[in-house]
């Protein structure tokens, strides 16, 4: 049994839109009602537990939804063995990288 195959890979794309789209929203919603005003309130939001917790579960499932999309448009539409590997392997590592910033800045904000 594959781990993202099929149904199974389905529905983890439609809860993490859920998710992402809800966190999109209300963060939207907050910076334009109730914007910091400078960057020390930015870091005093975003480095308090529970937004830094939701937010870190946002760049997780986003990390995975973006990973299951590139994966399903891929075995989809590149036929080829070696593209394929180094389309997953370039995608694969920009996602990682891009998601372990940033929890480094998530981290950063949380003890600052």
């Amino acid at each position: 049994m594959k781990l993202l195959s099929g149904q199974r890979a389905w529905l983890l794309q439609r809860i993490t839109a859920v998710y992402v789209g809800v966190y999109v929203v209300l963060a939207l919603g907050f910076f334009v009602l109730a914007a910091p005003p400078d960057h020390a309130a930015w870091q005093a939001v975003m480095g308090h537990p529970v937004v830094g917790l939701v937010t870190a579960v946002f760049v997780l499932l986003l990390w995975l939804h973006a990973w299951i999309g590139l994966r399903d448009v891929v075995m989809d539409y590149v036929h080829a063995p070696g593209a394929r590997l180094v389309v997953f392997v370039l995608g694969g590592g920009g996602l990682l990288l891009t998601g372990l910033w940033a929890f480094f800045i998530l981290i950063r904000a949380g003890l600052a």
